[in-house]
């Protein structure tokens, strides 16, 4: 695996550190100093909340230990075309639990979200999924960052997005239209389905795709890192990626950048859990933590 080496997460540290005081006890949610009322169900348990009129279904997993004094990242985890946020939930089909990051956070730092997605008539043959109809999705986003904050200890400059396919488009499309709400996404096999509004602005950005993708091409992967790689003032290059039957990955770290970028290709199809050949375990879930935590809480 390949790595270039990167400057960008220094940068963002050594701009957090320079921060006020002030500044940085504003970053502490609303949540924080109190125990929560709402959000202190098992992690299986579904909540609703209403949103342009309509009942939206999500789960949220909280850190072993809850301290409501202690702010946590805040990471959201969307689910695949025709899949359901409880599949996320529970690790079954081709997902892990919370996209495998709770076993990667061995210091149990962050708040999980994994909501449900809409059916839409129009929208491949009517199945579940992030169409994002008239801002809706993004809507959705918007209230549950405000509900989940108002009821536990959150750090809002840690706030994170992932997922898979269809869920990869949705974290693209708040990178595109939440940028200055959100620290990072890691958009994996995604694309642009869920729109792209705004898309004008820095945010760090990881992405990853198989290169026989046969459902989203991975020139549609390229094509979404690519809009970061600009926004974030990064050095253009032609990334190395590995051979088609080689059964491997390969990393690539943007340089100059004011915003991490970060796109790891490999030898494979449209997966959510990618390993590399005679491996056991996916590197997905690793790389996306690597990524996030990169990001240290203050």
């Amino acid at each position: 695996m390949k790595r270039l080496s990167n400057l960008s997460a220094a940068l963002y540290a050594l701009t957090i550190s320079s921060l006020p005081a002030a500044a940085l006890a504003a970053t502490r949610s609303a949540g924080c100093g109190k125990d929560p009322t709402r959000l202190t169900s098992p992690p299986t348990t579904p909540h609703t909340v209403t949103v342009n009129s309509k009942a939206r279904e999500f789960y949220v997993r909280l850190p072993e230990g809850y301290d409501r004094d202690r702010a946590y990242r805040l990471i959201f985890t969307f689910h695949a075309l025709g899949g359901r946020a409880a599949q996320v939930v529970a690790g079954e089909g081709d997902y892990l639990p919370w996209y495998g990051l709770p076993a990667q956070d061995l210091d149990e730092s962050a708040v999980y979200v994994a909501a449900q997605g809409l059916v839409n008539k129009n929208d491949f043959g009517g199945t579940t999924g992030w169409a994002n109809v008239g801002g809706e999705d993004v809507a959705l986003v918007d209230a549950l960052v405000e509900l989940v904050e108002a009821d536990l200890c959150i750090d809002s400059e840690h706030r994170y997005s992932t997922g898979f396919s269809y869920g990869g488009a949705m974290s693209y499309a708040l990178a595109c239209e939440r940028s200055a709400e959100f620290r990072a996404v890691a958009v994996l096999s995604g694309g642009p389905m869920s729109g792209c509004v705004g898309g004008n602005e820095p945010i760090a950005y990881y992405g990853q795709h198989g290169l026989s993708d046969r459902v989203l091409p991975v020139d549609m992967g390229r094509d979404l890192r690519d809009r970061f790689v600009r926004n974030n003032g990064c050095t253009p290059q032609e990334p190395d990626e590995p051979a088609v039957g080689s059964g491997t990955h390969v990393k690539t770290e943007y340089e100059g950048c004011t915003h991490p970028v970060a796109w790891v290709a490999f030898d494979g199809d449209h997966v959510a859990q990618p390993r590399d050949a005679g491996a056991s375990q996916t590197f997905a879930a690793e790389e996306t933590w690597a990524f996030f935590s990169q990001f240290t809480l203050t």
